[in-house]
């Protein structure tokens, strides 16, 4: 087996805190759903977590403010985050998908990798395989998901993104570079709107203008990243599907639509991120004692700070009081930030905690 080609399967589940939502409540389907802040009649602070695809239809999207979101659709049915329910759809669907991988990666709350090189003959087998797992999430969970396959995981999760919502696609490895030509640069991993912005400074709009691109210039540009993203571009990607060990930290990052030096829309946002954090380790039973923040300003410097307490806890308001305490710092009203986040580290089980009580 060790000379065979890898087949690799990314599954995506679309929208899915909304698609979770509309489960358990029928009500909601065909209608523009939001997951997020409350928007307050226009005036709440917070941003988007998702929406569903009748919402994007107004141009709403993840990470915009809860406000602009009221704007462009003040009709929408808003609801907040339920991030304990959408962890637990998450962990049935997570356990199915384990079952038909030789190897295995979580990816997200939403994503995994599935190495499936050993479970299959060729790339039909593969297709066969993907319509089959589609199958059992959809009887067994009520929601849809988008699957890509490919000879490596960059391949196979940039086509799970091809014909979403409850889409399959399927790339074998001497359709690669063709398959990738004309995609546009934001479909690479790791290429954000300031990279986009980059690349097209130089002519590059395409994923096949990079592969075409000297790779010195690139690199020239944009470091060593110039060099990845000239073998992405080629759909070179070596990285192994990998089971991820317990869990070292649990963190949340939010990227904004907007720069912003709004303080009230900053600490928002830490306390959203901070409850989804909360949320994540409670589900684990585990007590934290270090918390880090992290800053990144709108030219990218991006600093943390972070406080190992003298007491492990599994308490929101120490985890919210301390990261306000550490931002402090990094708020300076001639600089605009671009990101926030917030990590727990540092764990213990709560039967420890029990132990020691």
């Amino acid at each position: 087996m060790s000379g065979k080609r890898r087949i690799i399967i990314h599954v995506d589940m679309d929208h899915f805190f909304t698609a979770v939502e509309e489960r358990e409540d029928p009500n909601l389907k065909g209608k523009p759903v939001i997951v997020g802040a409350d928007p307050k009649e226009g005036k709440g602070w917070g941003v988007v977590s998702t929406c569903n695809y009748k919402a994007r239809k107004f141009g709403i999207g993840s990470g915009m403010p809860i406000s602009r979101a009221w704007k462009l659709c003040p009709e929408a049915i808003y609801r907040p985050v339920n991030y304990m329910l959408y962890e637990g759809v998450s962990s049935e669907i997570m356990s199915m998908l384990r079952k038909y991988a030789e190897k295995f990666e979580q990816w997200s709350i939403d994503e995994a990798f599935l190495g499936v090189t050993s479970k299959v003959k060729d790339y039909d087998e593969a297709e066969a395989l993907a319509h089959q797992i589609k199958r059992e999430i959809l009887e067994k969970e009520k929601i849809t998901c988008s699957i890509g396959v490919g000879p490596n995981k960059l391949v196979a999760k940039i086509a799970s993104d091809i014909q979403k919502p409850d889409g399959l696609t399927v790339i074998k490895e001497e359709d690669v570079e063709g398959f990738l030509a004309s995609l546009p640069v934001r479909k690479l991993l790791w290429v954000g709107r300031k990279t986009e912005q980059k690349l097209k400074r130089i002519g590059i709009k395409t994923i096949g203008d990079i592969a075409n691109h000297d790779p010195t210039v690139l690199k020239e540009n944009f470091g060593s990243m110039g060099t990845q993203l000239y073998l992405m571009a080629h759909g070179i990607d070596r990285s192994e599907v990998e089971e991820r060990g317990e869990a070292k930290s649990v963190s949340r990052d939010l990227t904004f639509e907007e720069d912003t030096t709004d303080l009230e829309f900053v600490f928002d946002a830490l306390d959203k991120l901070s409850d989804d954090v909360y949320k994540d380790v409670a589900t684990r039973n585990l007590w934290f004692k270090t918390v880090t923040v992290k800053v990144r300003y709108e030219d990218f410097e991006t600093h943390t700070h972070r406080k190992t307490l003298p007491f492990a806890t599994n308490r929101l308001q120490d985890l919210q009081k301390t990261v306000k305490l550490l931002v402090q710092d990094y708020l300076r009203p001639d600089r605009k930030i671009r990101l926030v986040g917030v990590r727990s580290s540092n764990f213990a089980s709560t039967e420890k905690q029990k132990k020691l009580i």
